[in-house]
């Protein structure tokens, strides 16, 4: 087994950081557009006052939007800006990069306005409603982000194909040169009523 050289080392470790720093905006996206979601206060505690509705798993879907077009945009670039040799660091860096990514995302988001809603939390006399903040229920959504970016970097293959392979060399027929090897004959049909040697039977 090849070991991995600093160049391909090189390639994981910055894809994968900027993938990463690539959460701290999503995270901010996935707050802005995720819907509220409304919190009834209990003995100091917030539960939520719908458990079943519509709006936690609004925000669960925000954020796997997100993630999902964050992942694409990720795969395709990355393979635009790649070349041959680079493909499976860039695959390894994509990946971390991606799960990482959404890590980030995760807490960055929850954490707009957690302070003021906290505050509201421990004010609030029973019975109160208050607005939560961008949280995740569903947390298997968070593989999303690499697994689209993965995906994108396969269908851009299967449609470029840069990649070498079989097809970069064609089938060769009898009589072209790569077909003889050490000195290897090739042999070819001789005319019907003769020999190979040109004798007649």
């Amino acid at each position: 087994m090849r070991r991995p050289t600093g160049s391909a080392l090189r390639t994981c470790a910055v894809i994968t950081l900027l993938m990463a720093v690539l959460g701290v905006p999503a995270g901010l996206l996935w707050a802005w557009l995720a819907p509220d979601v409304s919190f009834v206060v209990i003995r100091g505690q917030a539960l939520p006052l719908d458990p079943e509705g519509q709006g936690p798993i609004a925000v669960d879907g925000t954020f796997a939007l997100v993630a999902v077009v964050a992942g694409l945009v990720c795969g395709l670039l990355a393979y635009l800006a790649g070349g041959r040799g680079n493909d499976v660091p860039l695959l390894l860096g994509l990946t971390a990069g991606g799960l990482a990514a959404s890590l980030l995302a995760w807490r960055v988001g929850h954490q707009v306005g957690l302070a003021e809603y906290e505050r509201a939390v421990r004010a609030a006399q029973d019975g109160r409603t208050v607005t939560g903040v961008a949280d995740l229920r569903a947390t298997g959504v968070l593989v999303f982000w690499p697994l689209l970016a993965v995906a994108a970097y396969g269908v851009a293959e299967l449609v470029v194909r840069r990649l070498p392979g079989a097809r970069d060399r064609g089938d060769l027929g009898a009589g072209e040169p790569e077909q003889i090897v050490r000195g290897q004959l090739d042999l070819q049909a001789a005319p019907a009523g003769r020999d190979v040697d040109g004798r007649e039977p």
